[in-house]
């Protein structure tokens, strides 16, 4: 296959994909022409650099191992207003503090969360969970065996990450919202 017919078959296929595109994906859909995970991600990366520029109403990110289009925040207001979207569910406080704990202790127990909030998590969890945001990863080997909490594929698209690896380090985030002390 030709590199620019490449290209147009793999902005087709970005545009049109509900979730990230893996380079294992579209190598398997493509395996009679012959296309390799290389030729994709250069591809890919040629993509990138030309639509990244600040007039461009679509970039491209990584998100969950793979790939995915995105329109610039700013965008949003305009986009929803037009498409007829009601006000974005946003998340509550309660359910960011649980995601940060499970995202940053994973695999976590219910009685670990709860221990960490200080209050009853059972119906933020719960909540996280119909949302596919967060998982049940199996059992912990304890007394009781409780539910082992991970954060899910949706949970590294919603929030834009590549790999759970990819979350800013919390320490760090404490430090940085320390005052500086005056002179």
């Amino acid at each position: 296959m030709e590199r620019e017919q490449l290209r147009a078959l793999v902005e087709a296929i970005l545009l049109t994909a509900r979730g990230p595109v893996t380079s294992d994906a579209v190598v398997e859909a493509l395996a009679e022409d012959g296309v390799t995970a290389e030729e994709f991600n250069a591809v890919v990366e040629a993509i990138v650099a030309s639509w990244d520029r600040p007039d461009s109403g679509v970039r491209i990110e990584r998100a969950a191992g793979g790939w995915r289009c995105i329109t610039p925040p700013q965008l949003d207001p305009y986009l929803r207003a037009f498409h007829g979207v009601a006000a974005r569910q946003r998340l509550s406080q309660a359910a960011l503090e649980v995601l940060a704990i499970v995202a940053h202790r994973q695999p976590v127990t219910m009685p670990e969360i709860n221990f960490i909030r200080g209050t009853n998590s059972t119906g933020v969890v719960r909540n996280l969970l119909d949302r596919s945001l967060i998982r049940v990863a199996g059992r912990k080997k304890v007394v009781g065996k409780p539910f082992l909490l991970r954060t899910t594929k949706e949970f590294l698209v919603h929030f834009g990450l590549d790999r759970p690896e990819d979350l800013p380090d919390p320490e760090q985030l404490v430090a940085a919202d320390e005052p500086v002390p005056a002179d």
